[in-house]
């Protein structure tokens, strides 16, 4: 049998099961765009509500709080330089959807790490699963998921929730992993229930692995936004997308610059929390 015979039976096998899952499953994902959709409108209602000076003020604080004087005055101005060059509602709705598939990889993912970590042989099963995930190129995630939800942000958070989940599920489990034996051998002697192993001794070591999950499937997230504009994503993704495609370069740079001062603000805040978290548990 030739390699093209074999080649296209599969391609229809898998098309066939694609049309089958959308016709049987209409209900479903219809459900579940609702449900992204509104929380993603939710959230975005929320960044929206204040004006950009009083967001960028606390944006500021915050990271004079976690970082330093200096961060936060940085990330105060970068945030009006979003605002003066016109971008602050898609940067607002590009943070939206950021931060709603990043709470839902991590609602996700930081349970299931913590049961790999429990488990070498979910963590053995999980590991080439969560390897392919991350090797394969992100705009792939977009194509089953425009087929099944349509074009709009549901598709988009969809298809970041799967990038962004692998280094939650991860670090989580190595957090877990990397817990002292002589610490556990003392809960043990100490007569400490399982539960109290885990909260009191298990989850403290763990938590910076998991501050730095966290951060990872920030980036992840962020990553995965911008090229999800094609599907009508809205935020700065689809400013670039449609930049691109009049061969408008100021508005494409000025997006791009303004996805770079929000993701460099969000790394940075994530990263000193977790140094922060990190010198608490030592």
């Amino acid at each position: 049998m030739e390699i093209e015979t074999i080649t296209d039976a599969f391609d229809t096998r898998v098309d066939d099961a694609l049309s089958w899952i959308g016709d049987n499953g209409e209900w479903l994902f219809d459900a579940i765009r609702a449900v992204l959709e509104g929380t993603f409108d939710g959230i975005l209602w929320l960044l929206q509500l204040a004006p950009f000076y009083v967001v960028a003020v606390l944006m500021g604080l915050l990271a004079w709080r976690v970082i330093n004087t200096t961060a936060g005055v940085l990330t105060a101005a970068g945030l009006v330089a979003c605002a003066m060059m016109g971008l602050w509602a898609e940067t607002m709705s590009t943070l939206a959807l950021v931060a709603t598939a990043t709470v839902l990889a991590l609602a996700v993912g930081i349970p299931i790490g913590i049961v790999a970590g429990f488990s070498q042989s979910l963590d053995r099963f999980l590991e080439p699963l969560l390897d392919l995930i991350q090797t394969l190129p992100h705009y792939i995630y977009l194509l089953p998921t425009i087929a099944l939800m349509g074009y709009g942000p549901a598709t988009a958070l969809a298809a970041t929730f799967i990038v962004a989940m692998p280094p939650a599920i991860r670090l989580t489990s190595l957090g877990i992993r990397m817990t002292p034996s002589v610490f556990i051998e003392l809960g043990q002697a100490s007569g400490m229930t399982s539960w109290q192993m885990f909260t009191k001794i298990r989850l403290p070591f763990a938590l910076p692995s998991i501050m730095a999950g966290v951060n990872q499937s920030l980036m992840m997230a962020f990553g995965m936004v911008v090229i999800a504009g094609i599907v009508g994503s809205g935020g700065l993704g689809e400013t670039i997308y449609g930049a691109v495609r009049t061969l408008d370069i100021a508005t494409s740079i000025n997006a791009a610059i303004a996805i770079v001062i929000v993701t460099m603000v969000l790394d940075r805040l994530t990263q000193n929390a977790a140094r922060n978290v990190k010198a608490g548990v030592q």
